[in-house]
């Protein structure tokens, strides 16, 4: 209801109307002093018929007829006058201002009636929005406890067989928990990611090289930026591959396909991944896998052009790209010509490649995969607490040894080695000795890696990447100097397990230049791998749960007496006859 609907005026006219009203009240008829006007035309008329009626009519009805009139008239006048006096106190006690509010009043009232259940501004503003909630702490997985009773709790590994004749390495026993419990263990709140929470990745479209080392792939960081990029705090943002684009994968170096590129952006559970470049190996297909993680993780392998052609020689693969588990995925305009520094790209850059995969697992082409992955993040990830795993190296465990055994195996040029170890003897790199304990090594087996993505497991991998792409591709030289230096600003540490404790769950095959070598029949190939593993169920009682040991059976070599006694008496009579002239 506004102001013009009342018959009420603005401001100032409204004021000047309650005046008028109040002199009105004072006066009920208001008169003026008569204006001489010309007489109208309808009143010369009537004269005229008065004057008519006059002329025709007898005489003794005149007096009659004008009573009539006169009395007419005056009752006309009487009434005329009794209306006047009654609309002026009316319009008096109308327009008063007591009665003008008592109606603004009552049609503000009827318009709630009206509105009841609708909300009216006039009336009644809508109440203000609640506060917001307050913001809860973020919720962070902390590891857990085995229960008491479970054979995995106290499980400890049994002295190695004697096996006089067998020195290098072999696998040993694992305590697995059931496939079903270890996928109930999986906790749906990420691990804390200590020093860092924010990672970004640096894009550069115009490179320009200041210092030594780096690719258009990785960039070209400077010293600078490199020593920046270990001063760990809340928000980085770093060089981690695909410097030449937004997108991993687009336009960037190590091209997908689209398809293939949505695809792994939809994984968003566990991802297995693997690599073949240059035709090196054959594809293993994963074994013991549950019906499970055949559904719910992701298994991929990239392969380059030519690997592609040679799966399609060998009719393995076809339109579906798939080998059994494997998604196949072609990788073009690869950056590096090294087919071993391009496998560095999804080993190392899986956070990369899939943004939205909580976990993973990276196992070399040559390597078969032997048990489920819901196990071994449950073994080596979960109970232990850990975002990030890896296995020692079975034999090494210094970097300056390492570097010494890549250089005897002409792994890559020798003076790049050098060079590399002479920087990190200046950043301050040390032979490994007791005093880094509890680091039990700096030399990694990364033939395996296990990791969940988060900032800081992202972080390492991405530096790691870096001294990869700035140094030699040989990442065994670089793991320890990234370690110890985020290590040295964080409480972040690595589970290196043992290396016989990977070799349970991954079997290590040969590559296809030294099968093609091996002499036939092919039949004789399958003898030189490590022995098929066996699954033994442990039922302590039947109230505690059940848990798998994977162990490796061994065979009992029969001793041959009576040979060996014939040789020491060959050994003897040859010493009785030895020629004294033989030095």
């Amino acid at each position: 209801m506004t102001t013009g609907s009342l018959g009420l005026r603005s401001s100032g006219s409204y004021g000047s109307l309650q005046q008028q009203l109040f002199q009105n009240s004072s006066s009920p008829i208001q008169t003026t002093s008569p204006i001489p006007r010309k007489p109208p035309k309808l009143f010369k008329e009537k004269e005229g018929l008065f004057l008519w009626i006059c002329k025709f009519a007898p005489r003794k009805n005149v007096g009659m007829l004008l009573l009539c009139v006169v009395s007419a008239a005056a009752f006309l006048w009487v009434l005329y006058v009794g209306k006047g006096e009654v609309a002026a106190e009316q319009s008096n006690r109308m327009f008063a201002p007591e009665t003008v509010h008592k109606y603004i009043f009552s049609g503000i009232e009827s318009i709630q009636k009206n509105n009841v259940g609708r909300s009216v501004s006039i009336v009644q503003p809508p109440p203000p929005p609640p506060p917001p909630p307050p913001l809860l702490p973020p919720v962070y997985f902390k590891g857990y406890t085995l229960p008491p009773g479970n054979p995995c709790e106290g499980f400890t590994l049994p002295p190695p067989p004697a096996d006089k004749k067998r020195t290098g390495p072999r696998p040993c026993p694992v305590c697995y928990l059931p496939v079903e419990q270890a996928i109930a263990l999986m906790s749906d709140a990420p691990s804390f990611s200590p020093g860092v929470s924010n990672l970004t990745y640096i894009h550069e479209e115009n490179q320009s090289k200041a210092d030594f080392g780096g690719s258009n792939f990785g960039g070209y960081p400077s010293l600078f930026q490199r020593i920046d990029s270990y001063d760990i705090r809340e928000s980085m943002r770093v060089h981690c591959g695909f410097v030449r684009g937004v997108r991993p994968g687009h336009q960037t170096g190590f091209d997908i396909d689209d398809s293939d590129l949505l695809e792994m952006e939809s994984c968003q559970g566990v991802v297995v991944a693997s690599a073949i470049f240059g035709a090196f190996d054959l594809i293993r297909q994963p074994k013991n896998t549950s019906e499970y993680a055949k559904k719910n993780a992701c298994f991929y392998m990239f392969v380059d052009e030519q690997t592609e052609a040679f799966l399609r020689n060998s009719s393995e693969l076809n339109s579906s790209m798939r080998i059994g588990l494997w998604r196949i995925v072609v990788v073009h305009n690869l950056p590096y010509g090294d087919p071993r520094r391009n496998g560095k790209v999804p080993k190392l850059l899986l956070h990369r490649l899939f943004p939205n995969a909580r976990y993973s697992l990276w196992i070399d082409g040559k390597l078969e995969l032997v048990v489920d992955p819901y196990q071994i993040l449950e073994r080596f990830l979960w109970r232990k607490n850990a975002s990030f795993a890896i296995s020692r190296h079975y034999k090494r465990f210094d970097v300056f040894v390492e570097a010494e055994a890549n250089k005897a195996a002409a792994k890559f040029d020798n003076a790049s080695i050098d060079f590399q170890v002479e920087f990190y003897k200046k950043e301050g790199l040390a032979p490994y000795s007791r005093a880094k304990l509890p680091i039990t090594s700096d030399v990694p087996e990364g033939c395996v890696i296990i990791r969940e993505h988060i900032p800081i497991s992202n972080l390492f991998t991405c530096l790691w990447f870096n001294e990869v792409d700035r140094f030699t591709p040989r990442d065994q030289i670089s793991f320890a100097i990234v370690r110890d230096k985020i290590m040295s600003k964080t409480n972040w540490t690595v589970n290196m397990f043992l290396d016989c404790e990977r070799r349970n769950f991954v079997i290590q095959g040969y590559h296809r230049d030294i099968l093609g070598r091996l002499t036939p029949p092919r039949a004789s190939i399958l003898v030189h791998p490590p022995p098929p593993v066996i699954l033994e169920t442990r039922h302590t009682s039947p109230f505690v749960p059940t848990s798998t040991v994977i162990t490796t059976p061994i065979k009992k070599i029969p001793t041959k007496r009576g040979r060996e006694r014939k040789s020491k008496r060959h050994r003897k009579v040859i010493a009785g006859n030895r020629d004294p002239n033989f030095n």
